[in-house]
């Protein structure tokens, strides 16, 4: 077992790297320097942050970086309760270090200004890329992280083919920036929606709770059911065997 001190460093850092990668996309490249990587290229960005991190400390600390991860692997039986707030605090350390260094480097064009929107903030109604509702941005969060959360249990299953697991991940959260992106910019992760909301503030620090609540409610409702879903029924018993 890797001690608990060098899986909270890796998560500290693993967390480091999507936040400071995905959003860092989001700021400094997206629309850069007229016609950047968009959309697209954002979501491309998150995946590839969580697919190369998983390569790279996986096997040390799960390569969780999210709290909603967290608790859905202990609500499907594959983390220990006595893991999940230290686990918490380091994703939560990393999404903000990545957040004021992101905050550092883009201050250093001239005329940046931190609106309410930067740092590529989560959230809904006028924080909204597409204006779309709160009830619009709840759902769509808890949808979203439930199937991450499903891919994520499956995919690291025992039975599952070997070595392919950070691939999938990797690829199902480029799929779910596609989606999401105009509804709520993306959260199915407390700890990515916190580091940014923290140095923007306002408005971002007022909806921060949907980007808590949806992830986690979408986390359990997925660990529950993949743990039901990927129980092996007892074999049937052979005539005889208690003769």
């Amino acid at each position: 077992m890797v001690p608990l001190s060098k899986r909270l460093f890796a998560e500290t850092f693993g967390t480091f790297w999507l936040v400071f990668g995905g959003c860092g996309s989001a700021v400094l490249a997206a629309g850069f320097p007229d016609v950047g990587i968009g959309l697209l290229g954002v979501s491309l960005a998150f995946g590839l942050t969580v697919l190369t991190m998983a390569y790279s400390v996986g096997h040390i600390s799960g390569c969780h970086l999210n709290p909603a991860v967290t608790v859905g692997l202990w609500a499907g039986g594959r983390f220990p309760v006595r893991d999940i707030a230290p686990y918490i605090v380091a994703q939560l350390v990393g999404a903000v270090i990545a957040a004021a260094v992101l905050l550092y480097i883009a201050s250093g064009q001239p005329g940046y200004a931190l609106t309410d929107t930067g740092l590529a903030v989560n959230g809904y109604g006028s924080q909204s890329p597409g204006g779309y509702a709160p009830s619009a941005g709840l759902l769509i969060e808890v949808v979203l992280t439930f199937g991450f959360l499903m891919v994520i249990l499956g995919s690291t299953d025992s039975r599952a083919p070997a070595g392919f697991a950070p691939i999938a991940i990797g690829l199902s959260l480029t799929l779910i920036h596609l989606i999401s992106i105009p509804v709520t910019n993306t959260s199915v992760n407390p700890a990515r929606s916190t580091g940014p909301a923290l140095l923007v503030g306002g408005l971002a620090m007022q909806q921060l709770w949907l980007f808590w609540l949806a992830p986690m409610i979408g986390a359990l409702v997925a660990g529950g059911t993949y743990r039901w879903l990927a129980k092996e029924p007892l074999a049937p018993a052979i005539v005889g065997d208690n003769l």
